[in-house]
């Protein structure tokens, strides 16, 4: 029979350097950090304008089976992110208002499920952010064993306990905790290089200048034309 644990210890990045990444959001720390870690486009948001970043406590579950969501909410802190998975592919709603309500009395910062949520209507009134597979109101048991804090893969990305996770409107982005501080300095420079080219941009500067494109098209034997030549348009 596997081995089943719930690991109690977990190393977590610093609180200013997990505070940076998610002001700078998934999509610009996603580009900065070489572009790895982005889950896929399946797990999206449930809700509009939310945004969360924090340490990640991992859970592997049976499909439609929640007891593991369940064993680990005694060893979230405040600060955390849940991020769940199951063993093989699931929609069932393995989480809802009242396991939210267990989350926030410890400080939980929100859900990222690689299966179904349900209650979707009063996690949104509860402002508890969840990105998740599917919502669905199949419910689920409590009878099968699982682990958490192990290395688990949500939506094709490996996520390990303590991983910083960022998630926004744009998706849910998990990166080693190691490589928070580097990454912070990375986006800090990007920000900042955006900021000037919206500038540009807002001052009438067109992409195919600001970007030094025209060479390119040209290159790529893109003519400018007033008018199809004739037949042109075939």
């Amino acid at each position: 029979m596997a081995a089943h644990y719930v690991v109690r210890s977990v190393e977590r990045a610093d609180a200013g350097t997990i505070a940076a990444l998610g002001e700078a959001g998934v999509a610009t720390a996603h580009e900065v950090a070489g572009r790895v870690g982005l889950l896929g486009p399946e797990v999206r948001p449930r809700q509009d304008g939310a945004v969360i970043a924090g340490s990640a406590i991992t859970v592997s579950c049976h499909p439609g089976d929640n007891l593991m969501i369940h064993a680990a909410v005694e060893v979230c802190r405040p600060g955390d992110v849940l991020v769940v998975t199951t063993t093989s592919p699931s929609t069932d709603g393995m989480f809802g208002d009242l396991l939210a309500t267990s989350l926030m009395s410890r400080g939980v910062l929100g859900i990222v499920i690689d299966a179904g949520v349900r209650d979707i209507a009063s996690l949104r009134e509860m402002g508890f952010p969840v990105w998740s597979r599917a919502v669905h109101a199949q419910g689920t048991v409590k009878a099968s064993p699982g682990s958490v804090n192990v290395p688990v893969v949500v939506a094709g990305r490996l996520v390990r306990p303590g991983d910083i996770v960022v998630a926004d409107d744009d998706g849910v982005l998990a990166l080693p905790a190691a490589t928070g501080p580097a990454v912070v300095a990375a986006a800090a420079r990007r920000t900042e290089n955006e900021r000037t080219k919206r500038e540009k941009l807002a001052g009438g500067t067109l992409g195919v200048d600001l970007y030094d494109l025209r060479p390119l098209l040209a290159k790529l034997g893109v003519e400018y034309v007033d008018r199809l030549p004739e037949g042109g348009g075939a």
